[in-house]
């Protein structure tokens, strides 16, 4: 049984040794990994003057589809009591105002996770706590606002 063999020269492959098809690939790849990275970067925050306050950790922004939940943030439920207030005193806090969100993820209903800054740099969950209608949701921000107690 005789074994044909392609010499290095073939059509295939360049005088260097290299396939044609890698030399073309790698520099399609070192575009594309640019494009995502800056892509990413820009995706890192999302922002936009507040449209509706859902209840007091949730919002929406305007022209932003999903709605925003409040990154550290304990808020009352609906049929919670101080639900009311937390609302009130979110929709008091936001309303009007034009927020900067830093993403941090999504959550299982599709919304956007973020910690969110009034335009004066203050940090909204921060301030619903210090107002005490809310609690830090300490399982997901590992004791950022420090008021967590350590076990």
């Amino acid at each position: 049984m005789e074994v044909m063999r392609i010499p290095w020269s073939s059509s295939a492959f360049s005088s260097s040794g290299w396939p044609i098809i890698v030399k073309m690939l790698v520099p399609i790849l070192v575009v594309l990994v640019v494009l995502v990275s800056s892509l990413s970067a820009q995706t890192d925050t999302v922002s936009g003057k507040v449209r509706h306050v859902t209840d007091g950790d949730t919002f929406s922004l305007r022209g932003i589809d999903q709605s925003i939940r409040v990154w550290g943030l304990d808020a009352p439920e609906r049929n919670e009591r101080g639900a009311s207030a937390a609302t009130s005193i979110l929709r008091g806090l936001i309303s009007g105002q034009s927020l900067t969100c830093r993403v941090r993820d999504i959550d299982r209903y599709g919304r956007i996770v973020g910690q969110c800054f009034l335009p004066d740099g203050r940090d909204i969950a921060a301030v619903m706590i210090a107002a005490g209608v809310a609690r830090e949701y300490c399982r997901f921000s590992g004791g950022y606002y420090r008021t967590c107690r350590r076990k």
